[in-house]
């Protein structure tokens, strides 16, 4: 049962560090940089316990082309599923 966990772990490493690669290292004709247009809401509480709603214009957010999140950015995979996002004030 180690052995399974150990070579799980083995192989998720190698998996993050070879995704990680291909964000950072710069080969010629691939951009790992994408962009998704992304819909906000604000969601603020009033003092009666009622959320109040604004909504923000539609704007592109910078995303990776990877599996997992690196540089701060979000997958560009997981944006394009998540177009509509709420922000709980």
């Amino acid at each position: 049962m180690k052995r399974i966990v150990l070579v799980l772990l083995v192989l998720f490493a190698v998996l993050y560090i070879g995704d990680y690669a291909s964000v950072r290292l710069r080969i010629p004709g691939h951009n790992p940089f994408g962009s998704v247009t992304v819909t906000t809401t604000l969601s603020v509480m009033k003092k009666d316990g009622k959320p109040d709603y604004y909504f923000q214009p539609p704007q592109a957010e910078t995303c990776v082309r990877s599996i997992f999140p690196h540089l701060g950015y979000r997958p560009c995979w997981y944006l394009r599923r998540h177009t509509n996002q709420q922000i709980n004030m």
